[in-house]
This record gives structure tokens, C-alpha cells and sequence, in this order.
């Protein structure tokens, strides 16, 4: 009688400390929840990588890169303009070990055909900062992708286990709590339209500062490390990788970055566009197509560039069209929508008057 006694008592005591341990997880899993960012108004960047997962992956083009690609190409106009299916997997201030990672991450759900990396990050040979490393980490989907992304990323006073366990960096964010916090605590609201941000308001690039003069204008062995492996890997794959400037004035592109990457282009037989080079072409007026004064195109520009880049994916590398296929034309139209309805609520909200046509 007494053994039996002791093994019930046994036996609920370790339910009691399984439920107690359950009860403890959940409730560092609800704190971490209300304490980690949720990016979906003011600094909305560091939503972006986490979207793509929600995706249905079939994309033939995917770009990597920082705000020189998600404010200056629209995959909405690629798509109603050639019926080409693409996503910005960016961030910001991306370095190019992240999009090196980034682009290795998306592999393991989809091969597209081309790759689209924009070349600013290349000024970097290590990271700058901690806000931005975690905007373009902390999305990823956990994998060895996810983890060597981390170590190449980190700080000297950053940890790996504040990463796997975000609770240990955000514990003090109580003071900067809000009621986006809670609205969000279990869903996320999605803020942009396959990886691009939107902007329809206008500042002129009146007064743009030039370049400082530089002790050593060579790019870092990391960086040319990592961009020779984004170039291994599309070429084993079979993905056509394609290097692009875009037209932002600012921050300064200088003409011995140009040349070094000119080279590497030449040498690696990649296609480079410089944006920069090709205002007459695409059509970008600074005096209307820049939200900040030229440091990144509004909605008008991004429209303009994704026209002119379409028709070299379209008609150069042969991409086909796809508005043909039933469901992915049909998902489309979903996104077409809400690219639509934002679009008109930006314009009545920086005032900005425009008709049902010029909407369109």
C-alpha cells in the first residue's frame, strides 16, 4: 500500500513539474512575444524578411540587397507590365553577407532564374550596426542559413544566444511598450508589396552633398569574399545574376567603386547596371521621382525603373510571361488591390491630388 502511495505521489509530482515547466515556457514565450518589435508602423523595414515565408514560392526573380532595391522596384509593375513573378527579400542597410545568406535561405524553397543584387552594400566589410543587423535577422526562419548569418553579422558586444532568445535583448522594452504591441502579439499585418515599401510623397533633390574624399577607396576582403559567393552559388545553381546601382544620389557612389565593380562584372561575365548612368533612358526626374531628396525613389520612380529593368529581364534574358496562369494570375490580382487601395491612401493622405486614371 505504501509503494503504491509513494508512486502516486511520484507520479504527481512530475506531472506538477511538467505542467509548471509548461506554464513557465509559455509565459517567457508570451513576454518575448510583447517585447520584441513588431515593425508594422514608423520603422516597418524590419518586417520585410519575415514575409517572404508567407509566400507561395515560385518566384523567377528574387532581389537581395538593402533600400537601394525594396524602395526602388515595384514587382507590381514587373508583373502587369511583362508577367514577371518577383520578390525583394531586403532590408535595411543589408550587408552582403546577410544577402549572400538570404539568398542561400530562399534556395531552400525555390529556384528562380535570376538573382538581382544591388551593389551599394559593398562599402561595408563589417557590420555597422546592431538595429539593422536585427531587422534583417531576427525574420529568418531558423536554419544553418538563419545561424551563419548571425556569426558573420554580430557585433563585438553582441551575443549569439540574445538572437535565439530575443527575450534577453528586448527585457527593458517596457518603457517603449504600445498598443501596437498587443494588437499584434499573435498576428502580424503585412506592410509591404512583395518586399517593396511604398512612398508616394515628393522632395526634390535640390542640394545633394558630395563625396567626401576617402584614405582608401578599395573594397574589404569581406565583402569581395561574400559577393564571390553569391556568384558561385548562382552559377551552381544555374541562376543568372545580375549586379545593379540604383540612382540614388546619396549615399555618394564614386567612380573608383565603379570601376572595381565594372571589373569584377567583366571578369565573372555578369550583366551591371548602373542606374545612375541611365536617367535619360528610364526617365527618372529628380525633382519628382525622389521622396528624400535622392536618396530613394518614390512610387513614381520606382515605377519608371521597374519598367525599364522589366523589359531587360523580359526581352534580354528571356523571362517568360506568366499572366496566363490561372491561380497566380488570380493572386495577383489580390496583390494589384492592395497595391491599389495603398496607393490611393497615400495620396489622400500627403494630400497629394491625382485622378481615377492617373491612379491607374
Amino acid at each position: 500500500m505504501e509503494h503504491t502511495i509513494d508512486r502516486n505521489n511520484k507520479k504527481k509530482a512530475w506531472l506538477r513539474g511538467i505542467v509548471s515547466a509548461i506554464l513557465i515556457v509559455g509565459s517567457l514565450w508570451l513576454l518575448q512575444r510583447l517585447l520584441v518589435p513588431k515593425y508594422v508602423d514608423g520603422i516597418v523595414e524590419g518586417a520585410f524578411v519575415a514575409e517572404y515565408y508567407k509566400e507561395e514560392k515560385d518566384f523567377d526573380v528574387i532581389f537581395v540587397g538593402d533600400c537601394e532595391v525594396y524602395e526602388n522596384f515595384s514587382p507590381i509593375v514587373l508583373w502587369e507590365e511583362y508577367g514577371i513573378n518577383s520578390y525583394i527579400r531586403g532590408s535595411a542597410e543589408q550587408y552582403i553577407w546577410q544577402s549572400y545568406y538570404l539568398l542561400e535561405d530562399t534556395l531552400r524553397y525555390e529556384t528562380p532564374e535570376v538573382v538581382i543584387f544591388n551593389i551599394q552594400s559593398l562599402q561595408f566589410d563589417k557590420s555597422q550596426n546592431e538595429a539593422y543587423n536585427r531587422m534583417s535577422l531576427e525574420g529568418m526562419e531558423w536554419s544553418m542559413s538563419k545561424v551563419n548569418a548571425i556569426k558573420a553579422s554580430m557585433k563585438e558586444n553582441e551575443h549569439f544566444l540574445d538572437y535565439v532568445f530575443p527575450i534577453l535583448r528586448y527585457h527593458s522594452r517596457w518603457s517603449e511598450l504600445s498598443a501596437t504591441d498587443v494588437e499584434y502579439l499573435f498576428k502580424t499585418k503585412k506592410v509591404s508589396h512583395n518586399g517593396y515599401y511604398m512612398r508616394v510623397d515628393v522632395k526634390p533633390a535640390e542640394q545633394v552633398p558630395e563625396g567626401r574624399i576617402l584614405s582608401d577607396y578599395s573594397f574589404g576582403e569581406n565583402a569581395w569574399k561574400y559577393l564571390d559567393k553569391m556568384t558561385a552559388l548562382c552559377k551552381e545553381k544555374g541562376i543568372t545574376l545580375i549586379l545593379i546601382k540604383a540612382p540614388s544620389l546619396y549615399p555618394y557612389w564614386y567612380d573608383e567603386w565603379e570601376a572595381q565593380v565594372e571589373e569584377y562584372a567583366a571578369e565573372n561575365d555578369l550583366r551591371y547596371i548602373n542606374f545612375l548612368e541611365l536617367q535619360e533612358e528610364t526617365g527618372i526626374d529628380y525633382n519628382t521621382d525622389t521622396y528624400d531628396a535622392g536618396l530613394h525613389m518614390n512610387l513614381s520612380g520606382a515605377e519608371k525603373l521597374s519598367v525599364y529593368l522589366g523589359r531587360i529581364l523580359a526581352e534580354e534574358e528571356g523571362l517568360p510571361d506568366r499572366r496566363g496562369e490561372a491561380e497566380l494570375a488570380a493572386a495577383w490580382e489580390e496583390k494589384i488591390a492592395d497595391y491599389e487601395a495603398e496607393k490611393a491612401y497615400q495620396y489622400e493622405y500627403y494630400g497629394i491630388n491625382k485622378t481615377v486614371t492617373e491612379l491607374k
